[in-house]
């Protein structure tokens, strides 16, 4: 049996096992603490969605979805806010499932559950994603089972100078069965477009580095009774 659930910290030492398992390079073998690095600002980023894939009492698989900002096109000439308007789009960052695990379903029940978060939690109508013009198993499952669609294709995408395609899927409406039901997080929780706003505040801080003075996240306790990965929940 294989369960999907969001990331923990406590997580990151399997989810470190399991990604150097998944793309082995020598790289992340000498460099693990740029795994855990990644995995640990991910969890605790209210911009981002990480999910596991645990069977038999290990991790053998993740997700991570975060927020893309996007500036609208142009219509027309005439259009002057065309290219100021920004809308916020979800971007699977990262996908990965252990060789042992594979072909086996795993890798769609992580893609859709990220998926749903992002529309439940942020609201989302795209989510796009990057994958290797060599890699046709990720192709077929992005094209022929979950429904993205090739939008164009980069040059030298990748730091080995390979190509990437630039996928893109319009995701369903927000359900509203999950609307209305109540949940208890041990403080109030923000609505989806306050998350969004006050995320990207703390991350404009975090790259300034002023969360060196005052430590990680989770140990400022203003912080966290706002820090509410289901927002829906609390409406």
């Amino acid at each position: 049996m294989v369960y999907i659930r969001m990331a923990t910290l406590a997580d990151i030492p399997e989810i470190k096992a399991c990604y150097i398992d998944c793309f082995p390079d020598p790289r992340n073998e000498s460099n693990p603490g740029a795994i855990v690095s990644f995995f640990n600002d991910s969890i605790l980023s209210p911009l981002e969605v990480v999910y596991v894939a645990e069977s038999g009492g290990r991790i053998v698989g993740h997700v991570v979805a975060n927020l893309l900002k996007k500036k609208r096109k142009k219509e027309s000439e005439d259009d002057k806010e065309g290219d100021k308007e920004e809308r916020l789009e979800g971007y699977i960052s990262d996908l990965g499932v252990h060789p042992t695990h594979r072909k086996l379903g795993i890798a769609t029940k992580l893609m859709t559950a990220a998926e749903k978060a992002m529309v439940q939690v942020y609201g989302f109508e795209y989510v796009n994603l990057h994958v290797r013009v060599s890699n046709h198993a990720a192709i077929n499952l992005y094209t022929k089972i979950l429904g993205y669609n090739i939008r164009d294709t980069l040059a030298k995408f990748f730091d080995d100078g390979e190509d990437a395609y630039l996928m893109r899927k319009q995701l369903p409406g927000k359900q509203p069965q999950l609307q209305g039901r109540k949940a208890t997080h041990g403080g109030g929780c923000f609505s989806s477009k306050a998350t969004v706003a006050l995320g990207w505040k703390l991350m404009k801080l975090k790259r300034n580095s002023l969360f060196q003075d005052i430590g990680p996240i989770t140990k400022i306790p203003s912080l966290n009774r706002l820090w509410c990965w289901r927002p829906w929940l609390c409406e």
